[in-house]
Formats: C-alpha cells, sequence, structure tokens
C-alpha cells in the first residue's frame, strides 16, 4: 500500500474515532433507521461532513485501485453507492437549511461549501475513475444488462462528460474554481432573499387600516405582530400574510408599500442579489463553455424532454400567441370593472390587480374564499388528500409520534400499501416560520434504491408555508392552498411510490421537464365535485360544502387562466434570455429584465423592480434554462388527466397504469417512452390550451 494511501486511510479512521457519538454518522435507532433530529445540533455538522468526505473518497479511491477489470458492477454500481454517508448527511443539513435554518447553519453552508465542491470536482474530473467507466461504456451492448443498468450506465458515462471529465488538466482546474464560486453565489443568492423578506414587516397601529381585510387575515396579522413583540397588527412578506393583504386590503397606500417591497425584495441596499444575478449567469456561460456548449441552456437541456432551447422557445412561442389575446382581455374585463366600482385612476396599477380581480371574481361567480375557507381546515385537507392516495393506489398514513422531527409542528406519518408493506416515511411541515423559505416543496431524506441486497425505502417531507392556526379559528386554507397541497403531495407521491435498485433513477430523479407531470396532475382533483363532496365540511357545524359552491368553484376554474398563464411563460422567456447569453448584458439586472419581457408585461412596471433578484428556481433551485418545464408539464398533465375524466377520476386501472408507467419507474428508462406507454401517444399543446379555455369560438 503506497505511503499516501495509509496516510488517508489513518486520517479516516481518525476523523471516525471522533464522530462516535455524531447522530449523523450513528446507526438510527428510530423506527426505519429515521434520521435523530432530537439528537442533531449544529456542531455536529461540519465534523459529520468532513467525516463523510473522507469515506466518500476513500470509496472512490478504492474503485479507482481495483486491480480487477472494469466492469458494471466494480466501478458503475460501486460508484452508484458510494458516499452513501455523505449523501446522508447533505440531505439532513440542505433539507433544513430551507425548512428550519439560522445564521450559524448559513455559516456552516459558506464554510462546508467549498469542501462539497472540491468533492464533486474529485469525483466528476477523477481522470483514472473515468477511464474505467469509459471502459464499461465502450462495451455496453455486450455486457447483457437489464433496462436500468443500461440506463445507469449511460447516464453515469453522460454525468462525467457533461462534468467536466474529457477536459484538459489545465481546464479541468479552472473549471473546478467556477464550479466553487458558482456554488457559494448561489448560497448567498437564497440567504439574500431570505434576509431580504424576513427584513421587511408592515406595522399597522390603526384599526382603520384593516379595512377590507377577512377576520382571519386580521387575526393572522395579530398573531405576527404579537410573535414580533409589537403592538396591534404586522403584514409580513411570507405568502400566507402578503397574498392575502393584497387581495383583501382596501388601502391602496398599504398595498403599494407593502407589493413593492415585495418586488424589490434583494434588488438594492444590504440583501442586493443584482450582481449576484450576473455572476451566477457568469459563471454558468463560462462552464459551458468551457464544456464545448453554445451556451448555459444547450447544456441544460441536453438531458432533458425538450433537448434544445429552439424547442423551447418555439413551445413558449407555441402557448403565447393564442394566450396574449385573452390575457389582455382578462385585464380590459378587471380595469372595467373596477372603473365601474369607483376606481378612479386611468390604469390599473400592480398592487390594485390582486384587489380588484378578487372582487370581480365575487361578483362574477358570487364565491370568495372567505366563504370556502370553513369548508377547508388542514386537519380535514390532510385526511381528504390521504383518502384521495388509498383511492387511487391503495396507500395508508399513519401518524406516528415515535419518531423525532426537526421541529415541534412537523408530523410523520408510516405509509403502507394495502397488502401491509411499508412505503415510506412521511415528514408534514405545513406552517411559516423565520428560518423558513417561502413557497411550498416537496423533497427527501432519504431515497428508494435497493443496496447489498436490501430494500431501503424513503423518507420523504413535504413543506408549506399555510395559514397557522389563530386564538380566534383553527387553520384554513383557501382553495388555492389546498391545490398547492394536492400539487406537492403530486411529487411526494411520486417519491413514495418509487421501485428500483438505484437512488439516482429512481422516484423524482427525472428531467426537470417531466418532474411536474405527477404534481400537477393532482390539481385537477380539487375542481372535481366528486371529490370536493367527500371531506369538505364546515368545521364550525358541520355541514357539507352546498353543490352551489361546488359549481361555483367548477366554474371559477379557469378564472384569469390566460393572464396567469403569461406570467407563467414571463418567467419562461426571462429564464431562457438569462442563459442563452453567450456574455453578460450591457444593461443592469434590473433593464436586461424589463427589456426582456416588456411585450409581456400585462401592467405597469414599478421603477427599480424586478423578480430576477428573487427568482429563486433558476437561480438556487435547480430550475436554470427549466423554468418552462412547468408548462411543458401541464400539457402533458391535461392529456393524461383527459384519461382519468373519461374513465373515472377515482378509477383504479387508469391509477395503476398512470403508477407502473409513471410513479414507479422514475427515470429507468426515456420518459418518453414511459409517457407514451401509460398514454399511448405524444400530447400537443392544444390540449393544455383546451383545458384553460383558451380556444376561439
Amino acid at each position: 500500500m503506497k505511503i499516501e494511501s495509509i496516510c488517508a486511510a489513518a486520517s479516516l479512521l481518525c476523523l471516525m474515532s471522533c464522530n462516535m457519538e455524531n447522530p449523523l454518522l450513528t446507526e438510527s435507532p428510530y423506527l426505519y433507521g429515521a434520521p435523530q433530529f432530537d439528537k442533531i445540533k449544529n456542531e455536529h455538522y461540519v465534523p459529520a461532513f468532513k467525516t463523510a468526505i473522507a469515506e466518500a473518497k476513500a470509496e472512490i479511491d478504492a474503485i479507482v485501485s481495483n486491480p480487477e477489470a472494469p466492469d458494471f458492477e466494480n466501478t458503475i454500481e460501486a460508484l452508484e453507492f458510494s458516499g452513501r454517508t455523505l449523501d446522508r448527511v447533505s440531505s439532513i443539513f440542505y433539507n433544513l437549511m430551507e425548512a428550519d435554518t439560522n445564521d450559524e447553519m448559513q455559516a456552516i453552508a459558506e464554510e462546508i461549501s467549498p469542501a462539497m465542491t472540491e468533492y464533486s470536482m474529485y469525483v466528476s474530473l477523477n481522470k483514472p475513475l473515468f477511464e474505467r467507466v469509459k471502459a464499461v461504456y465502450r462495451k455496453k451492448d455486450s455486457l447483457g444488462l437489464e433496462q436500468d443498468q443500461m440506463r445507469l450506465l449511460e447516464e453515469t458515462y453522460l454525468s462525467f462528460a457533461r462534468n467536466g471529465a474529457n477536459l484538459s488538466d489545465a481546464d479541468k482546474e479552472i473549471y473546478s474554481k467556477y464550479a466553487e464560486e458558482l456554488s457559494l453565489a448561489q448560497l448567498q443568492f437564497s440567504k439574500n432573499i431570505l434576509a431580504a423578506t424576513n427584513a421587511f414587516t408592515l406595522h399597522i397601529t390603526d384599526s382603520s387600516d384593516l379595512a377590507g381585510l377577512p377576520g382571519y387575515v386580521v387575526d393572522m396579522a395579530a398573531m405576527y405582530a404579537k410573535e414580533k413583540g409589537l403592538d396591534g397588527w404586522a403584514v409580513t412578506l411570507d405568502y400566507p400574510s402578503f397574498g392575502p393583504f393584497m387581495k383583501y386590503s382596501e388601502n391602496r397606500d398599504l398595498r403599494k408599500e407593502v407589493y413593492t417591497a415585495y418586488m424589490t425584495r434583494s434588488v438594492g441596499g444590504e440583501y442586493d442579489n443584482t450582481e449576484t444575478v450576473r455572476k451566477i449567469v457568469d459563471l454558468r456561460i463560462k462552464m459551458s463553455e468551457l464544456l464545448g456548449y453554445d451556451t448555459y441552456a444547450d447544456y441544460a437541456l441536453e438531458n432533458k424532454m425538450a433537448k434544445t432551447p429552439a424547442t423551447v422557445n418555439a413551445f413558449l412561442e407555441e402557448l403565447l400567441k393564442p394566450t396574449l389575446p385573452f390575457a389582455k382581455k382578462d385585464v380590459k374585463e378587471i380595469f372595467d370593472f373596477a372603473k365601474a366600482h369607483g376606481f378612479e385612476d386611468e390604469e390599473l396599477r400592480s398592487w390594485d390587480f390582486s384587489y380588484w380581480s378578487e372582487k370581480y371574481r365575487e361578483a362574477r361567480y358570487d364565491l370568495n374564499e372567505e366563504q370556502l375557507k370553513p369548508y377547508f381546515r388542514l386537519e380535514q385537507c390532510i385526511d381528504a388528500v390521504f383518502d384521495l392516495a388509498n383511492r387511487l393506489y391503495g396507500l395508508t398514513f399513519t401518524e406516528i409520534d415515535d419518531v423525532p422531527v426537526y421541529h415541534k409542528d412537523v408530523k410523520v406519518y408510516d405509509v403502507k400499501d394495502e397488502n401491509g408493506r411499508h412505503m415510506a416515511l412521511f415528514y408534514a411541515d405545513f406552517f411559516p416560520r423565520a428560518g423558513k423559505s417561502s413557497g411550498a416543496w416537496m423533497t427527501s431524506f432519504r431515497e428508494q434504491c435497493i443496496y447489498k441486497g436490501v430494500e431501503e425505502r424513503p423518507f420523504v417531507s413535504i413543506v408549506t408555508n399555510f395559514t397557522k392556526p389563530t386564538e380566534n379559528a383553527p387553520s384554513l386554507l383557501t382553495h388555492g392552498e389546498f391545490t398547492t397541497f394536492l400539487h406537492e403531495f403530486g411529487h411526494s407521491l411520486h417519491g413514495i411510490l418509487a421501485e428500483g435498485r438505484y437512488s439516482s433513477l429512481t422516484g423524482t430523479s427525472v428531467p426537470h421537464d417531466f418532474v411536474e407531470l405527477p404534481s400537477q396532475i393532482m390539481e385537477n382533483w380539487a375542481f372535481e365535485p366528486e371529490y370536493l363532496d367527500t371531506f369538505a365540511k364546515d368545521y364550525r357545524t358541520g355541514e357539507v360544502i352546498p353543490d352551489s359552491l361546488i359549481t361555483k368553484i367548477a366554474a371559477s376554474k379557469n378564472y384569469l387562466a390566460a393572464y396567469e398563464q403569461i406570467g407563467q411563460i414571463r418567467y419562461g422567456i426571462m429564464d431562457m434570455a438569462w442563459h442563452t447569453l453567450k456574455e453578460l448584458p450591457e444593461e443592469n439586472t434590473v433593464d436586461f429584465e424589463k427589456k426582456t419581457v416588456a411585450a409581456l408585461t400585462m401592467l405597469p412596471s414599478i421603477p427599480g423592480a424586478a423578480f430576477s433578484p428573487s427568482f429563486s428556481h433558476i437561480f438556487a433551485g435547480g430550475y436554470a434554462a427549466g423554468y418552462y418545464s412547468y408548462k411543458w408539464a401541464e400539457v402533458l398533465e391535461a392529456d393524461a388527466f383527459s384519461l382519468f375524466k373519461e374513465k373515472g377520476i377515482f378509477d383504479r386501472e387508469v391509477a395503476a397504469s398512470f403508477r407502473d408507467n409513471i410513479l414507479s419507474k422514475g427515470n429507468s428508462e426515456d420518459v418518453a417512452v414511459l409517457y407514451r406507454n401509460f398514454r399511448g401517444h405524444d400530447p400537443q399543446p392544444e390540449a393544455l390550451l383546451k383545458k384553460l379555455g383558451i380556444v376561439e369560438k
């Protein structure tokens, strides 16, 4: 054994002995090996990362130094299962960074970022390791591999090529430097958004400034003020506070103040992201150019369903052209309604639209959220979502209290199928707090796989920012929040129902323009009377939601559909504009955005405002050159759900096919093939336009 190997082994043994009591590294005594959240402290992270990285490097070294000829098992599978300890530590830390962070954790993230990037480069730029991978890849057709094995081999080879393995030694050093800088810049981007969001509070002390706000919004504002040690009421930029305030407040000046604060988050000031955006884009340009791609979008789309920027741009244009006239009509209808009801300005502003569109919705459909919220108590919604999973897929969710959680608000469920087989642990974290990012998402603390002949079922987590219970009312969801719940639960089902040998190919480990299909298809049930009838009851009286309200929900389903679709297309076009650049634009971030989306801006813009500096999806969330995928997946789900509508929304045969061909398969086969296996044909954009009512009559 070489002296270097002896030293490395000794160092690893030392690190391991120093971490014997580290709950991130020791075997969990809890059910199914659940994370030891009750024992994990901030001081455990850095030692755990150091140990896990050293262990992972030793596993890579063992593959490289294996004297046997490279084959699928000793190289491709060995690589797939390397770094398991690091995966465990990383999944816990980075998930909590989004769901329950603090200043110390953010400092830890910055401290470990260089080491994590260096490890990533240690693998992806490892020449002898890549030589072994290439040796197996060259003879792939003669190995007699099964479908998932061939897929793993192809994805592994492509991953190396896409991460610089074919670069010269000098270029590898440059690439590593760029990758480290990019990682730190993305961390800074997220940190700035969270800080900017938390920094703003509208403090209300005069009750007259509450005019128009429903009781639940007032109660929530009082609770926020109490949490902040303030008298009166407080409005924040967290969406459960921001959204209802913009929708109901009669005080136009305060709406303007709150909206402007929201749209200028991280634009200038202490938490500025405008230069961070340019830095991230510049680094991506340099990295993709180094790898031989024309633009970052060419790089990002290579292994997606869309494949090329031209395809994405054509797709967005195909939706934009018929949608834009309908969107302009939507805005005109709201403006005309506002003018007829006392609005005196010559044009609607952004801080007016939500308010007047809600007024118009109430008038047009005789429907408002205050009517609906009593029927959507969170606990009832949880039961209803679980019941839907049972009716479709035979799953049961049993709440358990002997598994630790990372915050007192989190609930844990043991998920079993109809045969009693354990499928997953499901963590649910519903309410906003200071250390939690805004929005809603699904993630995992452990992915499904089969390791050394033993199956490991996943630990799936759903994180939202729903309205918290107040002193006067339980947590009541808006219909929109319930739809969001179903969306994220669809992602969760993708993880829960995963079946396969390799975690890199199971669950949600699929192309971004496919991953939203399982989530977006679930939203459809939020508008189905046959489903709403089963659970929507007034929490105060037990009265089932009247048929008249269900009819109104269904009738209002496509309200402002064109306007909202233009908003999504606008995000997609902005994303592609940033990531098809070959050099940074002369304009600053705000001006470049304004120029790019000028034709899609339905309302007058706010001077100095921009959404790019808070566009986490593309600058910190993995959707760079991929935001179009939400609309791409909507086309898929519109076509897919039409089969449920044809056969029955609870049809077990259709559900079984969706499970077998989509949810359980992950990325074990080309996803376009998986979709055709389910639906029998390729989807067309017309399916979405028809669903949204964006068709000429």
